[in-house]
């Protein structure tokens, strides 16, 4: 059971790093090329559509697996608990940066140069750190599961 419940953390934490990569690598550097008014609306709708259960599922249930995997086999377990560690950090990252960021994006009216000018740079170096983050954990999972040793 401890097997399943690792490798289930890790496909999930192997999907959300894999897409905040896609964010830094494709989806924010194809908006950057748009004007403002493309890139806030651009924005403000991909920050509705993200709000469904397979993501919630997904960028929830990595740390939560991930804490579930460390308590299911006694001993120590570094690899699972560095990887719950990262995992729990990236949910922190989205919950104390990027959730506010969209908030005040979604509240910031329709001055798109202003709205954008205080959201893109800030979002985007910190969603580069929250990739680094959830691919850390990622890795960590990789390696329990890798070593048999967690």
């Amino acid at each position: 059971m401890s097997t399943v419940v690792l490798v289930a953390a890790l496909v999930a934490a192997g999907l959300v790093a894999g897409l905040f990569y896609a964010y830094a690598c494709s989806v924010m550097p194809g908006l950057a090329r748009g004007d403002d008014r493309t890139f806030v609306e651009g924005m403000r709708g991909i920050n509705v559509a993200i709000v469904n259960p397979v993501f919630m599922l997904t960028f929830l249930g990595a740390p939560l697996l991930a804490g579930v995997a460390v308590f299911l086999n006694p001993g120590p377990r570094p690899w699972v608990i560095a990887g719950f560690v990262l995992l729990v950090a990236m949910v922190v990252l989205t919950g104390f940066v990027h959730i506010p960021l969209n908030n005040a994006l979604d509240g910031g009216g329709d001055d798109y140069a202003a709205v954008r000018a205080a959201f893109e740079a800030v979002w985007v170096r910190w969603n580069v750190v929250r990739a680094l983050v959830s691919t850390a954990g990622f890795g960590c999972l990789v390696a329990a599961v890798l070593t048999g040793r967690g």
